[in-house]
């Protein structure tokens, strides 16, 4: 029976931290003022991450503004407070474009785009959260705990447990000794 509690434990703490590593997000445009949102494909250690957004006609023509709010996930399961960068349009306001440096343990980078109406409204895409998600080229996922990524270095690394894993990792092998001194 003790068994069977220190199971339902692991597993509903293990519940919390499950996802996809590895696999990038992005959100729908229509219904929005963005004609296009554009990226690497992947978030490169200690190097600017770029982002090219195109308003439609109506948004550039008024004097829209465009920010980007960012935030960086790191490897070992934390992500720090999100920053919003204004970003620079083109001559006729319709390409804006801005970039941030992506921290050497970044796993990801989440973001949305805000968009600042001259009449002194602001909206975002997504209306909530962040609407999209690029991985690093050398990410730990600490859900199902495997590294991933097309950088070398990062190959080699499995089994390490940082920040939430190790923790979890840790009181598994403590609950375990202490169940099987008991017995």
């Amino acid at each position: 029976m003790r068994a069977l509690v220190v199971l339902s434990v692991l597993v509903l703490s293990m519940a919390l931290v499950w996802a996809e590593g590895g696999a990038n997000e992005s959100t729908a445009l229509d219904g929005t003022s963005l004609i296009s949102v554009v990226t690497a494909d992947a978030a490169a250690a200690n190097e600017d991450f770029d982002i090219i957004v195109e308003l439609d006609a109506d948004a550039a023509s008024n004097g829209t503004d465009v920010g980007w709010t960012t935030q960086v996930c790191i490897n070992s399961g934390v992500c720090y407070p999100p920053e919003t960068v204004a970003l620079s349009p083109d001559s006729d306001g319709r390409l804006w474009t801005g970039s941030i440096t992506v921290d050497d343990e970044a796993s990801y980078v989440n973001w949305r785009i805000e968009l600042y109406w001259p009449e002194g409204n602001n909206s975002s895409v997504p209306d909530t959260g962040f609407g999209w998600k690029v991985w690093s080229t050398c990410w730990y996922d600490v859900g199902s705990e495997q590294w991933g990524g097309s950088d070398a270095p990062c190959q080699g690394e499995e089994g390490v447990l940082p920040g939430f894993g190790a923790t979890l990792g840790a009181a598994s092998l403590a609950m375990a000794a202490f169940m099987a001194r008991r017995d």
